[in-house]
């Protein structure tokens, strides 16, 4: 089966600046839940980038579903891969609802589709997407209004709103509470979507993801199942600090130390 995602020898760096991304060939499959740790300034967001078609690479190929992505046009990558970011602008004059409603502007055709009030199967959707983020008591809410972790859950629902087949976020679990945490990453496994998503919190990567991703310094230090890609050497040359992994119990307990 052709893989959701391919990156084929993938270089990039900003226009007139040095390479941040080196050389990064990978697949995943339909349906994996791939998560990407690092230090801060490895790479991840902009790994993250290159695949939600936010920016071209230098080199290489980035294929959606087999198909470079930047053969395709915007909205029909948009129908395939949705983007949920770090930023969170909190100057819309919309509603929680309709942030949610954005979503469903790759799906709609014609020269005035943007001007479009949605229909019923898009309403139908919107609302949908309302409930599995536990946000509809907020939908008349101004965005502006709303908590950090609140405007998390909007964007993560206008994603889902978008119905990709590939759900691409960076850091979702910030600004969460821990239940919020753990329901939005078994939200994720439940959605049946290929999901690329960067995390800090090691204990959360290991516990949810089928796969990790180590980037270091732009290069991919380690790849594989959790037990394989986070071991205490790998950690400690991601880190650059001593690390220790107590496997004891049910889950792993990461300690570092510098």
């Amino acid at each position: 089966m052709t893989p959701d995602i391919e990156l084929r020898g993938v270089t990039w760096g900003p226009a007139g600046g040095p390479e941040i991304l080196h050389d990064l060939s990978f697949q995943v499959p339909r349906g994996e839940l791939l998560a990407i740790c690092g230090a801060n300034g490895a790479g991840k967001s902009s790994l993250l980038r290159l695949i939600y078609r936010f920016q071209p690479p230098r080199r290489g190929t980035v294929l959606l579903r087999g198909r470079d992505i930047w053969l395709m046009s915007a909205p029909e990558a948009a129908r395939v891969v949705a983007a949920v970011l770090q930023e969170q602008p909190t100057d819309f004059a919309l509603t929680a609802r309709q942030i949610v409603a954005l979503g469903r502007l790759p799906h709609r055709r014609g020269l005035f589709a943007g001007l479009s009030s949605p229909g019923a199967d898009d309403e139908a959707v919107i609302t949908g997407a309302l409930v599995r983020l536990d946000l509809v008591a907020l939908a008349d809410r101004p965005f502006g209004t709303l908590s950090g972790g609140e405007r998390q859950r909007v964007m993560v629902a206008r994603a889902l709103a978008q119905e990709p087949q590939v759900l691409v976020l960076d850091e979702p679990t910030n600004h969460l509470d821990i239940r919020h945490q753990l329901e939005l990453l078994a939200l994720l496994r439940g959605t049946g979507l290929t999901v690329v998503t960067t995390l800090h919190d090691l204990t959360l990567a290991a516990e949810h993801a089928d796969r990790i991703i180590v980037l270091r310094q732009g290069r991919i230090l380690a790849d594989g199942p959790p037990e394989r890609a986070l071991t205490e050497t790998t950690l400690g040359q991601a880190f650059e600090v001593r690390s220790r992994i107590d496997r004891s119990g049910d889950r792993p307990r990461f300690s570092f130390h510098l």
